[in-house]
């Protein structure tokens, strides 16, 4: 199955631990440390209650979302994006489109910083499954949003920490290649 059926069939946990984790991948390009979307992922594995969201997402707004620095790349400023667009209250049509938009823009910042072109004109047909020519950076990208919404799909809450585990994983990736480009200068 496609990202883009998983991401239309999955539920309103689903989605938001979808576009947590995306976000939570490219938390290295905010300059944040591993704990600090801790508590969003906490608000969504307690009891289903998501009733505090909206404050654990000012928390973690205030240590990462500061202004667009002078100079910031792209990358930096698609994941500055999907911070400051985040729904305060995450209602099933408001992780649905930020979940997706989330999709694109860690997929896009993948492949900005993947030193290897990727063949496709745009992350849209990485989406739809088309895969061949696909950069490794995006295709490792591709593969653990696939992987979360698939945990989320076949585990529910009791999926959230594999899915974590999965963030993590992508998290350290992209730290070493975020470390490596400011080493090349």
């Amino acid at each position: 199955m496609s990202l883009v059926e998983l991401i239309a069939q999955a539920d309103e946990r689903g989605l938001a631990a979808s576009g947590l984790a995306c976000l939570d991948r490219c938390v290295p390009l905010l300059g944040g440390d591993d704990e600090v979307l801790r508590p969003l992922w906490a608000s969504l594995a307690d009891s289903g209650d998501v009733g505090d969201w909206g404050e654990r997402l000012e928390y973690a707004r205030g240590r990462l979302g500061g202004a667009e620095e002078p100079g910031e790349g792209e990358a930096a400023l698609l994941a500055r994006r999907m911070l400051a667009a985040a729904p305060a209250e995450p209602t099933a049509g408001q992780v649905r489109v930020w979940a997706d938009a989330c999709s694109v823009a860690a997929l896009q910042i993948h492949r900005l910083l993947d030193p290897l072109v990727d063949e496709a004109s745009s992350v849209d047909s990485r989406r739809e499954g088309r895969t061949e020519g696909m950069s490794p950076l995006v295709a490792a990208e591709l593969r653990r949003q696939v992987a979360v919404l698939e945990l989320l799909a076949g585990h529910g809450a009791g999926g959230l920490r594999r899915a974590l585990e999965v963030s993590i994983e992508g998290r350290r990736v992209l730290q070493a290649v975020v470390s490596r480009r400011a080493r090349r200068g």
